[in-house]
């Protein structure tokens, strides 16, 4: 096992003690610091130590492909780590968002060639499902609730010009895509007086305190209203969402483990300053109910849990080892990233052993072994899905 060491994107929505308090660093931090990414993306690799320097995880990948990924990996997502390791920390609201299925994001990055960069939707050719873990307790907006639960929330705020919305609604599933449509093409001149309207109302509860929130951050997006068709749910530590392709969603706050297939493709639809293509975006959303959002761990073993998804691009496990359990055997194929999330551990996949404190990573190549944990600590485990 190596030294990892990944870069912090300081995003505007970032946390500024959240991640400084997991590394060990002073608390609060110069700017906000939204992801640590752990992994091999282009748009902001990792790196190891290569004759005291450091050296792109990127590079390193391309290079010697066999020796890091193996053969296995190598065969089915080519000559790319398949999976990037985050911890994210949201301080305010990210944007309304979703990502596109494998094939979508083939066409869509192929339709993109030769467009100014401002104008693309795609950054690559591959989808991005993911998976967040709580650290901290946080919050988010997770898939579409049941029509009827939404048409009921916004027909309370008593505004008659979405009536039109609320009674899509109520035709179930299928007028999904209408009230969606509706409210992403609201006209730009009349959204400052949709949302004066709704925020006026004289409406108590999580729909309207959550409205009341989401407008204050950002006034006049019609996105507002959008959140009002998710799920608002609140992970413990521990517990976890899964978000599939077309999966409608965005973070609210907190901080969390977040894995997902290597690929920085999204599709906003509101809660945001950056660039949004509604018709896009649409062409990706699938407009059902997400039942169950939440998702607690599942034991594997002593010591051992994990979150099963299923594409086979990544795998998430986590070890805790102390008194009790004092050391944990991982039969996990390589390439493994290891993130410390709390205490000390030592991890060993049989050529070399390396000690990792709270916010400290390590990779190690195909070629190890079975990994060995130990110390008293957790440690989150990623690895390609494939077994």
């Amino acid at each position: 096992m190596e030294p990892l060491y990944g870069p912090i994107r300081d995003y505007a929505w970032g946390s500024r003690t959240a991640i400084a308090t997991l590394q060990g660093r002073p608390v609060p931090s110069t700017g906000p610091e939204a992801e640590l990414w752990l992994g091999a993306h282009p748009g902001a690799p990792a790196s190891v130590e290569r004759a005291g320097l450091r050296a792109s995880l990127c590079d390193l990948v391309r290079d010697e492909p066999d020796r890091w990924l193996g053969q296995r990996v190598s065969a089915r997502f080519g000559t790319r780590l398949p999976f990037l390791l985050k911890v994210l920390a949201a301080d305010a609201p990210l944007s309304l968002q979703a990502h596109p299925d494998a094939e979508q994001a083939r066409v869509g990055f192929a339709a993109d060639a030769g467009r100014p960069e401002g104008e693309r939707n795609y950054s690559d050719p591959h989808h991005k499902p993911e998976l967040l873990v709580a650290l901290t307790p946080f919050e988010a907006l997770c898939g579409f609730r049941p029509p009827e639960e939404s048409a009921e929330a916004l027909a309370a705020f008593g505004v008659p010009v979405l009536a039109p919305v609320v009674e899509a609604l109520r035709a179930g599933p299928e007028g999904l895509r209408t009230a969606v449509r509706t409210l992403l093409g609201w006209p730009l001149a009349e959204r400052d007086g949709l949302l004066r309207s709704v925020l006026a109302a004289s409406v108590d509860g999580p729909d309207a305190d959550l409205a009341r929130r989401l407008a204050t951050a950002y006034p006049g997006d019609p996105g507002v209203l959008v959140a009002l068709l998710l799920h608002h749910v609140r992970l413990a530590p521990g517990e976890a969402i899964w978000m599939p392709a077309g999966n409608l969603h965005a973070y609210l706050s907190g901080c969390g483990v977040e894995i997902m297939a290597a690929s920085d493709n999204v599709l906003r639809g509101g809660l945001t300053p950056k660039r949004v293509d509604v018709d896009e975006l649409l062409r990706v959303l699938r407009f059902e109910v997400l039942h169950d959002p939440v998702r607690g761990p599942e034991p594997v073993g002593p010591g051992v849990d994990w979150w099963p998804v299923p594409v086979d691009d990544f795998a998430l496990h986590r070890v805790r080892v102390g008194a009790t359990v004092p050391e944990v055997t991982l039969p996990l194929p390589g390439p493994r990233v290891v993130l410390c999330g709390a205490g000390s551990v030592t991890v060993d996949d049989g050529a070399g052993a390396l000690t990792l404190v709270s916010g400290q990573a390590a990779i190690g190549t195909a070629a190890g072994e079975a990994l060995r944990v130990s110390g008293e600590g957790e440690a989150y485990v990623a690895t390609s899905g494939l077994r």
